[in-house]
């Protein structure tokens, strides 16, 4: 969870991935990493061509931003059109961002042709999609709410219902929750709470803020 101006929920990955297959003795090797910038795209990048220096070819795709801002692509190599479009396209395709892949090719002494190569690359990138965990980034709206004793009952049965997060609970004069309120629906279930509290809860609004919620 970092703090960020960006509103828009948008869907990534967890955590790194790596998969291969074969395809008429070349060996393709698919490497992806979730990446927040183009300097972060490009590290990750490097460290795959370093891990993999004796391939013929590192190709490699990047989608960065909530909405898809930056984008680029590279051969490395291989004919125009038939390895880093091929794959960036997958990742569009399947609305996938702030991501890199990086695909590796040890040839293997039979050409696979224009077409073998687009459906090569490709095929590299949807597998490695499916053994990594896609999550929606959900923004939220980060809100302290102090309120009396009496009226923690109600106002946790609310949050329950209504998808509030209580991140942090503190009790002293007065109890002081730390949430995550949905920003869609944050100015409803704010007023809802002070009903619930005969308008005695404070609010304290904070900051923006996204949490990853796993696509299942």
């Amino acid at each position: 969870m970092i703090r960020t101006n960006k509103l828009r929920a948008y869907k990534t990955i967890a955590h790194s991935a790596v998969c291969e297959h074969d395809v008429n003795k070349s060996r393709f090797i698919a490497n992806i990493s979730r990446t927040d910038s183009e300097i972060s795209a490009v590290e990750y990048t490097e460290s795959i061509k370093r891990k993999y220096r004796d391939a013929r070819h590192n190709c490699s795709a990047y989608i960065i931003g909530a909405d898809g801002r930056q984008q680029k692509f590279d051969d490395d190599g291989e004919p125009s059109g038939t390895a880093g479009h091929p794959m960036l396209e997958v990742l569009q395709k399947q609305n996938i961002f702030d991501v890199t892949v990086v695909v590796t090719r040890y040839f293997g002494g039979i050409k696979l042709g224009a077409g073998g190569l687009i459906r090569a690359y490709s095929h590299a990138v949807s597998l490695v999609l499916s053994q990594a965990i896609i999550v929606k980034r959900i923004p939220f709206e980060k809100i302290v709410i102090s309120f009396g004793y009496e009226f923690v009952g109600n106002i946790e049965n609310y949050s329950d219902k209504n998808k509030i997060i209580i991140v942090n609970k503190e009790y002293a004069d007065k109890v002081k929750y730390t949430a995550l309120f949905d920003i869609i629906e944050s100015e409803k279930n704010l007023a809802a709470l002070m009903d619930i509290t005969a308008g005695q809860c404070k609010i304290n609004r904070q900051c923006q803020v996204y949490c990853d919620i796993p696509i299942l």
